[in-house]
């Protein structure tokens, strides 16, 4: 570490080091975010690759720059992949609500040496990152939302409030209450939140995606906004998200009975958008071909756009194949008019429908969707695996397992279940290949290695799809 780079990278307040590094000082006692306005003076300052390492050292969040508001640092993710895999089950379950010998278990060790390689790795053990997690949400949500802090309390998984209060002043060395804003919210409009990300972010390009993609009757895309309703657990939702530019975050809006289910939507959305996604590591990566370098600069920040669902999105990308991109959503159409469940939108009182959920279409004839009936078996047979968990789609879980489980469906090739993985899992290092405009891109570039681009191979998927969409998805290119 060489702490000039670092001290340079502090002065200059730029989002795009936002939790790459953090910054202790000696004198408060507390750490803090790059762009943190706090100035303190070069002799007092230490500078740490994580949160983790900055608090294992003695420092507490600061108030001001709220440091777990940071996108994820690449520190944090660990070496070992059973350490990354353990910290994604982490982040996307929202409260560890199982013991440490069960969690250990699922990794093949016991808790012990699961615990001492968290501790070398990332310097915290499971249990106290999934407290953490918890804790910095009901922070985020006191300080942006107008919930009580009973209701925040129970939405970080806590059952008492004194034990609430307790570990939240442990953490924060302050009350909750000490946190709250004076400024008044409309509950009626939902709860609001923002979530962080690294510039560039290429937002009209994600949200020209889920407006190309859209699902009909489910979601609904404006000009500078996605929205959708939604069931999270039985309960009921909405969802509306904006870009704050000048602030590099998302601003969520979300209405949901259920509080307790906030940290797992805030977390899909994190997915979704994929938040945590560093464009300047992309950006090095693609420094090596000087073509996708190119492309880098003429669309800065693409990010992997996600569905809301890994399973929404797999059943349109069955839909998706061998057919046009007007055809797949007609026949998704199809499929959410005739199985969807009908709902009543909780924001304006409008009807509106949910995508259908597997135990439907594992049953259903699907004569109303207009498509071969080897692809509604494929549907029926893929829902049936979903069901009962032969096929689990979780980003926790190994790629190439999955894999391997969707090629065993019959009707579902490596094209389908490489976008499988890349739009619904979001695995950073998937390419698939036998997709017409991909082809078509690869045999313009002979010279483009995708080895050397491991393990981000899923950007020079988007970042081809968005050079060569229009250009090549219906001329033929000619063989040199």
């Amino acid at each position: 570490m060489n702490d000039d780079v670092f001290y340079k990278a502090m002065l200059s307040r730029d989002y795009r080091f936002d939790g790459k590094f953090f910054i202790g000082v000696k004198t408060t006692g507390i750490y803090c975010r790059p762009i943190c306005p706090a100035r303190p003076k070069r002799k007092n300052i230490t500078f740490y690759l994580s949160a983790n390492e900055a608090e294992g050292h003695g420092f507490r969040p600061c108030m001001r720059c709220r440091p777990e508001c940071a996108p994820l640092s690449p520190a944090w993710i660990g070496k070992s992949a059973v350490v990354q895999r353990a910290l994604r089950i982490i982040s996307n379950d929202g409260t560890f609500s199982y013991s440490e010998d069960e969690f250990a278990e699922k990794f093949g060790m016991t808790a012990r040496h699961l615990r001492r390689l968290f501790k070398d790795e990332v310097g915290q053990t499971p249990k106290q990152i999934a407290i953490n997690n918890r804790l910095n949400f009901s922070r985020k949500l006191i300080s942006e939302s107008n919930l009580k802090i009973t209701i925040i309390a129970m939405t970080a998984g806590y059952s008492s409030i004194r034990r609430f209060n307790d570990d939240f002043k442990k953490r924060f060395l302050k009350s909750p209450r000490e946190f709250r804003r004076s400024k008044s919210m409309d509950e009626s409009c939902g709860i609001t939140f923002s979530l962080s990300y690294r510039p560039p972010f290429n937002w009209q390009e994600i949200l020209n995606y889920y407006r190309v993609h859209n699902i009909a009757y489910v979601e609904t895309v404006t000009k500078d906004s996605y929205e959708r309703v939604f069931k999270s657990n039985q309960e009921l939702g909405y969802i509306r998200v904006k870009n704050n530019e000048f602030k590099s975050r998302l601003d969520f809006q979300v209405l949901i009975e259920d509080t307790s289910e906030l940290l797992k939507i805030s977390q899909k959305l994190r997915n979704m958008f994929d938040l945590d996604s560093d464009p300047i590591v992309i950006a090095n990566c693609f420094e090596s071909n000087e073509f996708l370098d190119k492309l880098w600069n003429k669309f800065p920040g693409l990010r992997i756009a996600r569905g809301w669902d890994p399973f929404e999105q797999s059943i349109c990308t069955i839909l998706g194949q061998l057919v046009s991109l007007k055809q797949a959503r007609s026949l998704i159409k199809q499929l959410v008019e005739s199985y969807g469940e009908t709902v009543v939108n909780p924001l304006n009182g409008e009807e509106v429908k949910l995508f259908p959920t597997p135990k439907i279409l594992s049953t259903a004839k699907l004569s109303s969707v207009k498509t071969t009936e080897k692809r509604r078996k494929t549907i029926r047979d893929f829902s049936k695996k979903i069901l009962n968990k032969t096929i689990i789609l979780s980003s926790d879980q190994d790629y190439y397992y999955i894999q391997d489980q969707l090629l065993k469906i019959d009707g579902i090739g490596p094209w389908t279940a490489k976008y499988i993985l890349l739009r619904a899992l979001g695995d950073p290092d998937v390419f698939p290949g036998s997709d017409l405009i991909l082809k078509r891109a690869m045999e313009k570039h002979k010279n483009l290695d995708l080895n050397i681009l491991r393990p981000w191979r899923s950007y020079a998927a988007i970042y081809l799809w968005m050079n060569y969409a229009k250009s090549l998805s219906k001329k033929k290119v000619k063989k040199k």
